[in-house]
């Protein structure tokens, strides 16, 4: 606990603005939980490091410039109402509500404050800013320097030659002169400033159109804005003078919701914020409550704290790492002698050091191995420039590439060894790019996704942490960030061997530790079947791309332009007036403003609501401006999105679109696709079809799509044991015909294409929870019709509600869900109290079971595919996975046997390992581009 000393010349008092400290460590983390019962705590923990990283450093002094604490506090907001709210009932209301899985952390991570042993203060009516002002002043007055944690531009206005402010996440000190450099006024101007420039984040009006450097410039001429705005008539700018004589009330306006209260009554003495000894003992406990291991470990070395001791027998791969031991490989004989090690242990860790994150056009910079725990090395191949030196010597002569590729040649296809890597089918594109060849393979990403997905994430460093309560050298402390960020090329050699050959130590390391976990979860089956087989595969895709057709996507965007064109001529005419119709502010006073349009809304920043929904419903309504509007942005994100992106993407040296496909993502085990995306090139419409139809095999070649047809709903009927929905597909009933002939009540030979189409809105919306609200907007009706549809589907599917039910019970009990296969899929969130949360955590638990089989399905039919069409001698080649559709490129005179063959292997793929009592079916057809083909 905090002990009471007083403040004198020798004082030092830190203030911590904790509210900013939380936000910031939300946002720089993923999503975490707890695994005992699932409670979000990714800002816990990163408060937590990134407070024990400031106490730690600040007491040892490790921040230069500002000293060592003797007394310490963490500030925080109370609520999100000031008395600033009376004065200015808007202030701050453009702010969104903090995220839901934030908000259960705001009372943990007082506690977490507290087991720090620290003041945890706030109070009612009043900002965090407003405490640490108070404070900082009465510190002040008795004598002692005061350290301000935070780079709110805000508490600039305190700064003085007692008060500067550090910021944490820059490893920089703001005192006077950093005002000065950075605003070009000093901290006795920063309100002036401020009430002028006015704040969007706040919501303070201040002046429109006074950035900073206008600001500082206008003060630096009248000293104060008093001044200003008394004189503003002597302004010669005609605009700048007018605008500051209209707005006079707003900046004095801004300026009293800017000035920092520092007479805040009622708060506790500063000086009982002394740092007494510190109790690693209840920290530790809070922390172990939490589950943070890493950060336990840390404080436990610190307070000379034993640690339990761990069982015998451990693993090696629970031995130290230290990158003090790892090799720098500059001569073939080291090489050979690394390969020798390898071959004894058995796992060769391997990965690949890039100048880009796009596999299809890096050039490998490096090779980094780890023949065993502890035994890591990395062979530099491409560094250049100036200072990459070793040990402050010229840089030796790197290896050349083909000569270290021919070494590994052997080790690297040996059945006996198999190489391990982490993200693995990038670092098999770019060595096949060489020509090499890695075989076979282990992926720690993806052991890590068949354990836990949906509940953690699955990247090396988080990894390495969890596992292996290690935390690697970040990229960006070699690298740098930003634009002027290094690429891998340029990082000095002996920086580089020490990233690099940590990450293939890891990686060789947690290969060991979660194939035991692979084994202890039963999840073996699941990785070895479907997510280890599947690696080289996806790679080789990536390799092949896909053609496009640039003269047909050049014509496409200028296609799209002229009909944005005339969608905009359209809104102009019917609006009477021109307008940006890419700017919602201008659509929102078109609309509602001057054409009086019913339905409008103002957000909390008192602009209009133009999103989509609210347009298509005026559109319904007749409305022709609103109907140009959407016809427009149509036009607009098929060009900017599709047509000018697919151009951009195609690759210099294959002139095809190469993209990457992520395995590791969803919470289904569905497959993603990015760097462009092709897995969300509309379908629905005409014009998004064209975009397909850009898509084209080379000359002799045909596209072949090969589609499974309603799959979600035979898994549905099949995990669902839907007996009406089993029978139709035995039968080859059309469902969704079938499902409007019981929802309707009319026979099934008088089903129209409407009923058809909406039975299937209601088909696919049940599978993903739909509710009365959701179908009615998507159908057009009114809300108590469409829960009268929902009704009258359950009673006449009911073992689809108790599928349903079922499920939801069992996520509850079990925290997962699984595919048929045994995949599981963790919902995080299924006990949640807010309803909103816990309806979409039911939604998951319902979709997960038959999306996730429908990916497996689909996975173990990608790698069945390649080697059916060997073994048949034909020449196909599998380009892309989209959903529940494969696309391959053959030649035109083998079209129908790849179809046959295809269509015959992905209707088989749940065999052997699982029996569906629902016929699958596939349509399998080749064309000259993909939308003929589709």
């Amino acid at each position: 606990m905090p002990k009471t000393t007083p403040l004198s010349s020798d004082s030092r008092l830190y203030l911590v603005d904790g509210s900013a400290y939380i936000f910031r460590a939300f946002h720089a983390l993923p999503p975490l939980t707890r695994k005992s019962d699932g409670m979000p705590i990714g800002a816990v923990s990163g408060f937590c490091n990134m407070l024990w990283k400031l106490l730690s450093d600040a007491s040892n002094d490790a921040v230069e410039h500002i000293g060592t604490p003797t007394h310490f506090a963490v500030i925080f907001d109370h609520s999100g109402y000031s008395f600033r709210n009376d004065l200015y009932p808007d202030y701050k209301a453009n702010r969104d509500e903090p995220p839901e899985d934030l908000r259960p952390q705001f009372s943990v991570i007082r506690d977490a404050t507290r087991a720090f042993g620290l003041p945890c203060l706030e109070e009612e009516g009043f900002e965090a800013d407003d405490l640490i002002a108070t404070f900082a002043r009465q510190a002040e007055e008795q004598g002692a320097e005061v350290v301000i944690v935070s780079s709110d531009k805000d508490l600039t206005q305190l700064v003085t030659d007692k008060v500067v402010m550090f910021d944490p996440m820059k490893n920089k000190v703001i005192d006077t002169d950093g005002v000065i450099e950075k605003f070009g006024v000093g901290p006795e101007k920063m309100i002036d400033l401020q009430a002028l420039m006015g704040d969007s984040t706040d919501n303070v009006p201040g002046v429109p159109g006074i950035g900073p450097k206008t600001a500082a410039t206008l003060l630096d001429e009248y000293g104060t804005l008093e001044e200003l705005l008394e004189r503003a008539g002597e302004i010669k700018q005609k605009k700048r003078r007018e605008t500051i004589m209209e707005n006079t009330e707003e900046a004095r306006l801004s300026k009293e919701l800017v000035t920092l209260r520092t007479d805040v009554g009622d708060l506790d003495d500063p000086a009982e914020f002394g740092l007494a000894d510190f109790d690693h003992a209840q920290l530790i406990a809070f922390l172990e409550d939490m589950e943070f291991t890493t950060l336990t470990r840390r404080i436990r070395e610190a307070g000379g704290i034993e640690a339990e001791a761990k069982p015998a027998g451990a693993s090696s791969a629970d031995g130290p790492i230290d990158t003090a031991n790892y090799k720098t490989i500059l001569e073939m004989n080291d090489l050979h002698a690394f390969i020798e090690r390898a071959y004894e242990f058995g796992t060769l860790a391997v990965d690949t050091e890039t100048d880009s994150l796009n596999a299809m056009r890096a050039r490998l910079v490096g090779i980094s191995l780890a023949a065993a725990p502890g035994d890591a090395c990395y062979i530099p191949l491409l560094h250049g420039g100036d200072g990459l030196d070793l040990e402050g010597q010229a840089t030796e002569p790197q290896l050349a590439t083909g000569e270290v590729l021919e070494a590994l040649e052997e080790i690297f296809t040996d059945p006996s060894v198999v190489k391990v890597g982490q993200n693995l089918k990038f670092d098999l594109v770019i060595l096949a790019n060489h020509g090499a060849t890695l075989s076979p393979v282990d992926d720690t990403m993806l052991m890590s996704y068949v354990i836990e997905c949906g509940a953690e994430s699955h990247g090396m460093d988080e990894l390495s942490k969890r596992y292996l309560d290690h935390e690697p050298i970040p990229f960006t402390e070699l690298a740098g960030k930003g634009k002027n960020a290094k690429t891998f090329d340029q990082i000095p050699i002996k920086e580089a061997a020490a990233y690099a050959a940590e990450d293939a130590d890891v990686t060789q390391r947690l290969g060991l530790k979660l194939k035991k976990r692979l084994v202890e979860e039963v999840m073996v089956s699941v990785y070895e079947r479907i997510e280890r087989p599947l690696v080289p595969v996806i790679a080789n895709m990536e390799r092949e791309g896909i053609k496009v057709d640039k003269a047909e996507l050049a014509r496409l965007s200028s296609e799209f332009a002229q009909k944005m064109a005339a969608f905009e001529d359209e809104a102009f005419e019917a609006a009477g007036e021109k307008f940006n119709l890419g700017s919602p502010k201008q659509i929102g006073e078109i609309l509602f403003g001057n054409l009086g349009l019913p339905g409008g809304k103002k957000t909390k920043t008192g602009a209009w609501a133009t999103g989509a929904e609210i347009l298509e419903e005026l559109a319904e309504q007749g409305h022709e401006v609103p109907r140009a509007i959407l016809g427009w942005r149509q036009m607009s994100k098929l060009k900017s999105t599709y047509t000018d992106a697919l151009a951009a993407a195609i690759h210099p040296e294959t002139g095809r679109v190469h993209t990457s496909f992520s395995l590791a993502s969803t919470h289904t085990g569905r497959l993603s696709s990015n760097d462009p995306n092709l897995q969300n090139i509309p379908i629905r419409t005409e014009e998004g079809r064209k975009i397909r139809k850009a898509f084209i095999p080379e000359k002799g070649n045909v596209i072949v799509s090969a589609d499974y047809s309603q799959i979600e709903l035979r898994l549905l009927a099949h995990i669902g044991d839907v007996p009406e929905l089993k029978r139709a597909f035995a039968d080859d009933i059309d469902v969704h015909s079938l499902t409007a002939s019981e929802v309707f009540g009319v026979p099934l030979e008088e089903v129209d294409t409407d009923l058809r189409r909406s039975a299937k809105t209601i088909n696919f919306g049940i599978i993903y929870g739909i509710s009365a609200f959701g179908l009615s907007s998507r159908l057009g009706i009114e809300r108590g019709r469409a829960a009268d549809y929902i009704n009258s589907y359950f009673e006449k599917f009911p073992g689809i509600r108790q599928y349903m039910d079922d499920t939801k019970a069992l996520a509850k009990e079990q925290g997962y869900v699984e595919t048929i296969f045994g995949r599981r899929s963790y919902i995080t969130g299924i006990k949640a109290s807010n309803p909103n949360m816990r309806g979409f955590a039911e939604r998951q638990a319902i979709n997960a079971p038959i999306q996730g089989t429908a990916a497996d399905i689909v996975k173990r039919a990608m790698i069945r595919v390649p080697p059916a069409l060997e073994e048949a001698g034909l020449r196909a080649k599998m380009l892309l996975q989209v959903h529940d559709e494969l696309v391959l490129e053959c030649p035109a005179k083998e079209a129908d046997a790849t179809c046959a063959l295809v269509r015959d292997v992905m209707e088989k793929a749940p065999l052997p390992a699982r029996e569906v009592s629902v016929p699958l079916k596939v349509e399998a057809n080749a064309a000259k581009n993909w939308d003929e083909a589709h």
